[in-house]
C-alpha cells in the first residue's frame, strides 16, 4: 500500500480571507495575515486579489489578478484598470496557445492523441 504524504497547515503563513463585492461587476479578495491565534500578523503585508468574468465569442472567461495596493479603497479605485490587464495578458496567452497549436503539423497516420502538448 502506498504510503499518504503528511497533510499540515503551514501556520506561519496563515491569511483571514475577506471578499467585498458590488454583485454587478466582480469581488475583491482581502488577505490578511494572521497568526495561529487568529491575531493580525503585522510583520507581513495585506493582499487584494480582484475577481470577475468577461463574455467572449467562447462564453464567459473568468479573471483572477492581483491587485497592488495599500488599502481596499484603493484596490476598488485600481480594480478596472487591473482587470483590462488582467484581461489582456489572457488574450495574448490565448493567441499564443493557438499559434503554437496551428503550428503543429498532422501526419496521416500518426497516433496524434499522444501528440497532444496540455499548457
Amino acid at each position: 500500500m502506498q504510503q499518504l504524504p503528511e497533510i499540515q497547515i503551514d501556520m506561519t503563513n496563515l491569511v483571514k480571507e475577506d471578499v467585498y463585492t458590488d454583485q454587478k461587476i466582480g469581488s475583491v479578495r482581502v488577505l490578511t495575515p494572521v497568526n495561529a491565534n487568529g491575531e493580525t500578523d503585522d510583520s507581513r503585508n495585506v493582499i487584494y486579489f480582484g475577481q470577475t468574468q468577461v463574455m467572449t465569442q467562447a462564453g464567459p472567461l473568468p479573471l483572477n489578478f492581483e491587485i497592488e495596493v495599500n488599502s481596499l479603497k484603493e484596490a476598488f479605485e485600481q480594480f478596472g484598470d487591473n482587470a483590462k490587464a488582467a484581461m489582456e495578458r489572457t488574450m495574448k496567452e490565448i493567441q499564443e496557445y493557438q499559434r503554437e497549436q496551428a503550428s503543429k503539423i498532422v501526419v496521416p497516420g500518426q497516433d496524434t492523441a499522444s501528440k497532444i502538448q496540455l499548457p
